[in-house]
């Protein structure tokens, strides 16, 4: 009969031979922490553009059991309904999960912790990757944060359930917690469109922000920011490509219905196609920060929500034509960093780095002095 105890062995097994473990103390980690402890008694998965509910008394318990301990993201909450008590199929935008495992040790040993130091980690979600944390550092040791009330109080009973009592609050991750500061890291468990002043405030000098950094058109970088002696903090981007929910204070405003608007009209030497490309997304979200990505049936329409300005592309013989309405030049701003970084190679997310100041945040290719955009704040 397949247990919890031997499938957390195959899955520390696969992580180490695939690389994402490079430690033992979080392959220990992973072999002790019962994973299906935080999922619950179900998961959503995805059915055709929904969730569709999976439940563990449906497909029985060793099914159930595969299921948990293969390396995958769980989906478990949809528009704020969690897979436990949704009545059939949803659509929607996913609010919580429980991340594939690699990813959660792919966090936890960028932000290169070890045993004395204390971590605040952003976004507790089910519960699981703090149980990590304890396992490694100790609960003493081990700061969380979660938004929704609703999943604080599930992961804290889930975690008192597996044996650990770290520090949990309830409240906006945006803002820390200032009761275990100074911290040696902190890791996000969501995405963030720039870093939150009050993460670098509450480390040490030396102190780490692993997080991915996000944006309107739901493009990621992974990223290990180091705070120096004069509270400025450096890095550069992994490559990887993961990505994160939105923190929900970060995450798109409401827009209305897309109409296209004819606007003024130019060929335009990108192909909108570059934009299915990792890194090409993540540029064209750095030069128009404030604007969401649609696919549309002939190309791809950007829309600000702020000042309602637009730009769509359709086909135009052998090229593009880009139509662009609004105070924002949306197509001018994408155009020119996309240049900018294809005059550099296209090179993936590792040529990216970041700085911030308390007074400013910048993104820049190559090094500090070479092209950079500035982030929302």
């Amino acid at each position: 009969m397949t247990t919890s105890a031997l499938l957390r062995q195959e899955l520390a097994a696969e992580l180490t031979l695939g690389g994402g473990i490079t430690d033992p103390a979080w392959r220990a980690a992973v072999e002790a922490v019962p994973r299906e402890l935080f999922l619950g008694e179900s998961v959503f998965r995805p059915e055709g553009a929904g969730w569709e509910p999976v439940h563990r008394g449906q497909v029985g318990d060793e099914e159930w059991l595969r299921l948990v301990y293969s390396n995958t993201t769980w989906v478990t909450q949809v528009e704020g309904v969690s897979a436990d008590s949704a009545r059939g199929a949803m659509t929607g935008r996913p609010t919580s999960s429980g991340t594939l495992p690699s990813l959660v040790v792919r966090m936890l040993e960028l932000a290169d912790v070890e045993e004395g130091d204390k971590v605040l980690e952003i976004g507790t979600g089910t519960g699981y990757s703090t149980a990590i944390l304890c396992h490694r550092l100790g609960e003493e040791a081990v700061y969380s944060v979660e938004y929704d009330e609703h999943l604080s109080a599930g992961a804290a009973q889930r975690l008192r359930a597996a044996g650990f009592a770290p520090h949990l609050v309830t409240g906006d991750g945006l803002r820390g917690s200032q009761a275990g500061a100074e911290y040696d890291a902190v890791v996000a468990t969501c995405a963030v469109r720039s870093i939150p002043p009050s993460w670098l405030w509450q480390l040490r000098d030396a102190g780490s922000v692993v997080t991915t950094l996000s944006g309107w058109m739901l493009a990621s970088g992974l990223i290990r920011l180091v705070v120096d002696d004069e509270g400025v903090a450096r890095g550069r981007f992994t490559g990887d490509e993961v990505s994160y929910m939105l923190a929900r204070p970060h995450d798109r405003p409401p827009r209305p219905t897309y109409y296209p608007h004819p606007g003024a009209a130019r060929t335009t030497p990108v192909d909108p196609a570059v934009l299915d490309d990792w890194t090409g997304r993540f540029v064209a979200q750095l030069a128009a920060p404030s604007a969401e990505l649609v696919r549309t049936a002939e190309g791809v329409a950007l829309l600000d929500v702020a000042t309602g300005s637009q730009a769509w592309t359709e086909p135009d013989g052998g090229g593009w034509t880009v139509h662009q309405d609004g105070p924002l030049r949306l197509w001018d701003q994408v155009e020119d960093a996309l240049t900018q970084w294809q005059q550099e190679g296209a090179p993936d997310q590792s040529a990216f780095g970041m700085t911030v100041t308390e007074w400013d945040q910048t993104v820049w290719l190559g090094d500090p002095d070479g092209p950079s955009w500035r982030l929302p704040t």
